[in-house]
């Protein structure tokens, strides 16, 4: 029997759109599958491994959910920090606006953080003023001050792998009435084209998606998960990986896709196996559950065609 999780985890991007929607907003793992971002995985530049759809990113799906829930909004980016700051203090004596993606290293109200570490971050900002930016940060800290240089660094972006610095988006509305289950049966074509490795964004050299990106992180773990590999995946990867494929199932079993749900339930169970022995060093076992995974996706794509 697949038990929908509920609880903690990395899901600023959806828990942010949530706060902005108000109290007709989807539930966040509606939020989430409608992006798109579950259906696949991506190894990027041979380095950087995400358990979503090859070519992907945030940015990219933010687009695509909000058509599918029946919404849209304003969106500015770029120019000067001082440009950029004056709009979002404009922006947000109207009401809350929605930022991202910042520099999650730059923020120093998160524990231990004291510079770039290459992760992405959004949040919702209620107030600006000459001091601080007054936010809503999802990873735990409602009413976070953050210091505007601190902020304005963080929202520059320029350490991370995608986005334009000082994006934010502005005067949501919902323009339909849309079911959560017609949210999901839209985004089909979309996820089918993930799974197929049907991408428009051009990557980097030495990119792997879906089966080929778990047979190859499979042997970087068995060399070590080193470089990084292994912190990326105990504080981030399996969390946000295995949560994301839950909400899958979760979405595609309300969708009228019952064969698909049963292969995104189990893809969550071995996303979610590769913790513990990651924090263990037992390399082998996690090996072994990356292999498994790798056969899933093909899985996936013939339930849903």
């Amino acid at each position: 029997m697949h038990v929908p999780y509920v609880g903690n985890g990395p899901y600023c991007y959806s828990n942010s759109l949530a706060m902005l929607l108000g109290e007709r907003s989807p539930s966040t793992a509606v939020i989430e599958v409608a992006t798109g971002g579950p259906f696949g995985m991506q190894l990027i530049g041979g380095q950087t491994v995400f358990f979503d759809a090859y070519g992907w990113d945030p940015d990219l799906g933010f687009g695509r959910a909000l058509t599918a829930l029946g919404w849209r909004s304003e969106v500015s980016k770029g120019g000067s920090a001082e440009e950029a700051l004056d709009r979002l203090r404009a922006a947000a004596a109207d009401g809350p606006v929605w930022v991202g993606p910042l520099e999650m290293g730059h923020l120093r109200h998160h524990p231990e953080m004291t510079g770039p570490i290459g992760a992405d971050h959004f949040v919702v900002v209620l107030d600006v003023n000459d001091e601080r930016v007054l936010t809503h940060d999802p990873h735990g800290y409602p009413y976070a001050e953050v210091p505007v240089a601190e902020f304005l660094t963080a929202w520059r972006a320029e350490t991370l792998s995608y986005g334009d610095p000082y994006t934010m988006r502005t005067g949501f509305e919902q323009v339909a009435e849309v079911s959560d289950a017609d949210a999901i049966r839209s985004i089909l074509p979309a996820a089918r084209d993930h799974l197929a490795m049907v991408a428009d964004q051009k990557m980097p050299p030495g990119s792997l998606g879906n089966a080929d990106a778990a047979h190859r992180v499979a042997e970087l773990v068995e060399a070590g998960a080193e470089d990084g590999l292994r912190d990326h995946f105990i504080y981030f990867a399996v969390r946000v990986g295995a949560r994301r494929l839950d909400d899958t199932a979760t979405c595609l079993e309300f969708a009228g896709q019952p064969a698909g749900a049963v292969i995104a339930a189990e893809q969550a169970r071995l996303v979610g196996s590769l913790q513990r022995p990651l924090v263990d060093r037992n390399y082998p076992k996690a090996a072994a559950a990356l292999r498994e995974l790798a056969p899933t996706y093909e899985r996936l794509l013939a339930a849903l065609s």
